[in-house]
């Protein structure tokens, strides 16, 4: 569910929905907040935060392109390359793709994901 405020220049802010800890976690303590802009046809848009901690993904069932607005991190793919996420980084990860989000402060991103 998505919560739009009012701002006084007659724009919107939306607000996060907390969701809990990030599932599959097996560092930190990752807790994820979002909020869905866009839901149809398979395409989502949103707002993604989540707290430090990591994970593994494999075999990713979608494609996600996302640019990060805010915090730190890596994403490590399978083969060990590392991408470092910081503001203003553009990720595509491919449907099929296997690696790791390891976050180190607390992360922000823009996304779009596209079953």
């Amino acid at each position: 569910m998505t919560t739009n405020i009012p701002s006084a220049a007659g724009a919107t802010a939306m607000m996060l929905t907390p969701a809990g800890q990030r599932a599959g976690a097996d560092s930190g303590d990752p807790q994820v907040s979002s909020a869905v802009v866009y839901k149809e046809n398979g395409i989502h848009v949103g707002v993604w935060q989540c707290e430090p901690g990591g994970w593994p993904i494999q075999n990713r069932g979608d494609c996600e392109t996302a640019t990060i607005i805010s915090g730190k991190g890596r994403i490590t793919d399978a083969d060990g390359t590392i991408w470092p996420l910081e503001a203003g980084t553009v990720i595509t990860l491919p449907k099929g793709w296997s690696g790791r989000w390891d976050i180190t402060e607390t992360l922000r991103k823009v996304y779009v994901i596209v079953a």
